[in-house]
């Protein structure tokens, strides 16, 4: 449909994969390079800025290939969730997937047999297939990283600086993708569409006490009662640093768009300047 055709020039436009002329621009060229969504693609470039790399990577095949949370039998529910909450992560989900694919690695380390590690997913109530999928995806992905020359950085995953560090590039990539709980009971409304979505049950966020806010997701699903999946937690200020002034001035009004609004005013003018030189 010519609306979608135009709505997807407009965000590779946003993501700066575009040059004046319509063509794809040298980032462009580069981001073409991975078989994933642009947004993605976008973000893994931003982490060899913020030098976070291999965690990047790791999110890329986790969030590319099928899902590793199996859906639990009857009457087993809970018993999934306590196995699943061992490897939540306070940032969110995207960090969780991390905490997941280490520890799938670190079980196939130690596995004697093949057998061995499907035991290891059927008592942890996770697909042993999505999670080699999510090998493979990764090991490509690293090799294509070679091929165009960006660097790999050191993995670094745990310390504050690179939990930051990955927040930043997935908002790099992904600040299109943003919603903000509006009544406090998980609710959120996203910025760009004004559609309200609740957080899918596989969220870590999911039937706990806290609540995030603000928070990145990775993709809305109209057919899973209006879900927002892959989500952690973002703070308006680092939104305001990262996103496109143009995007920002062409999302529709609403009351989150004013608070951000607020926070871009009481930037410093140090700030501003800093961030119209990048």
């Amino acid at each position: 449909a010519p609306e979608s055709l135009m709505q997807a020039l407009e965000d590779l436009d946003y993501l700066a994969a575009l040059d004046n002329d319509g063509n794809l621009s040298e980032f462009g060229i580069i981001m073409s390079e991975f078989p994933l969504d642009p947004q993605l693609s976008k973000s893994i470039l931003a982490s060899c800025e913020f030098e976070c790399v291999d965690e990047m990577l790791t999110i890329a095949a986790m969030v590319t290939a099928p899902n590793c949370f199996l859906h639990a039998p009857p009457g087993t529910e809970e018993i999934a969730l306590t196995c699943w909450r061992k490897f939540s992560h306070p940032a969110g989900d995207h960090f969780t997937l991390i905490n997941v694919f280490n520890a799938f690695k670190e079980a196939s380390a130690n596995s004697v047999s093949q057998c061995n590690n499907e035991k290891w997913c059927r008592d942890y109530f996770l697909s042993c297939s999505a999670l080699r999928m999510a090998e493979i995806i990764r090991a490509e992905l690293v090799e294509i990283m070679k091929r165009i020359e960006l660097p790999i950085s050191e993995p670094d995953f745990g310390s504050k600086e690179n939990i930051l560090s990955i927040k930043k590039s997935l908002l790099s990539g992904y600040f299109m993708h943003i919603a903000r709980d509006v009544d406090g009971s998980g609710n959120y409304l996203m910025l760009t569409h004004r559609q309200v979505a609740q957080l899918h049950p596989f969220s870590s966020y999911y039937n706990t006490r806290r609540i995030p806010e603000w928070v990145l997701f990775h993709e809305f699903s109209i057919s899973e009662d209006n879900s927002i999946r892959v989500v952690s937690e973002i703070s308006p200020d680092l939104f305001v640093e990262l996103v496109p002034q143009y995007y920002f001035s062409n999302l529709p009004p609403s009351e989150s768009k004013d608070i951000l609004q607020e926070v871009i005013n009481h930037l410093s003018p140090v700030s501003t300047m800093k961030k119209e030189q990048k």
